[in-house]
């Protein structure tokens, strides 16, 4: 009897040792627990992005595969910035009327600076340093 007694304490303390073990994995980083997600974008300089015919002039167009959105504010001026939100780190998905848009929970940022316009984020979009070249859109 103690043989198998011993065996379930050993078994029992296994598990919780286990559970232990799985909680601290998930404890995560300083940056995941102050909730500033990676915003660096894949792309690497001299990547072609998109063409500025692509991009609607007062819009922008995401361009997910790159982890950029790319942006016309004004006929001829681009702009480009992580296809973050820095709210949780979703995806952005699409530039409507209202600017760069994120699915998650409702965030807006400006297609001029890529600063905040609706929350929940708080922290403008990171800037991706782009040239045109002829009708090239390029990573500096």
């Amino acid at each position: 009897m103690t043989d198998v007694m011993s065996r379930r304490i050993v078994f029992q303390g296994m598990g919780v040792l286990g559970i232990a073990v799985a909680l601290a994995g998930c404890g995560g980083s300083s940056s995941d627990e102050a909730g500033d997600p990676d915003t660096s974008p894949p792309v690497t300089a001299g990547s072609e992005l998109t063409t500025t015919d692509e991009v609607p002039v007062g819009g922008g167009i995401v361009l997910a595969d790159a982890g950029v959105v790319v942006t016309q504010p004004t006929d001829g001026e681009f702009k480009a910035f992580a296809a973050v939100c820095t709210h949780q780190g979703a995806a952005l998905d699409a530039v409507g009327s209202d600017g760069i848009e994120c699915p998650l929970h409702g965030s807006r940022f400006s297609i001029d600076d890529g600063s905040v316009t609706q929350g929940p984020a708080t922290q403008s979009l990171a800037t991706v340093p782009i040239t045109v070249d002829g009708t090239k859109i390029l990573v500096a």
